[in-house]
């Protein structure tokens, strides 16, 4: 599993590949947890966010339009990342 801040790095510097499991553990991060799975998509909610992120894993992959869209939402909504421990909080750079 990849380090949560260097993933988000990683991706920020434009990185298109992104394993779908790091992702969710990414998002997990901000607080998001799977809210329902319909055919090959999963729906993920956060109690702070009034919109939902779908992702779907394609080949191990995650869309990268999905990615693209998840972490406008971050942004949107401050969201802040945990880190891997789960304890303490790290800004989103």
């Amino acid at each position: 599993m990849v380090n949560r801040r260097r993933l988000l790095l990683r991706i920020l510097n434009g990185s298109r590949n992104v394993a779908f499991s790091d992702f969710v553990n990414l998002i997990e991060g901000f607080g998001f947890r799977l809210s329902r799975v319909r055919g090959s998509h999963h729906i993920y909610a956060h109690p702070d966010v009034p919109e939902l992120a779908n992702l779907q894993n394609v080949g191990g992959q995650v869309k990268p339009y999905q990615v693209r869209q998840t972490l406008k939402l971050v942004e949107r909504y401050h969201l802040r990342l945990t880190d891997d421990a789960g304890e303490g909080t790290e800004e989103t750079p």
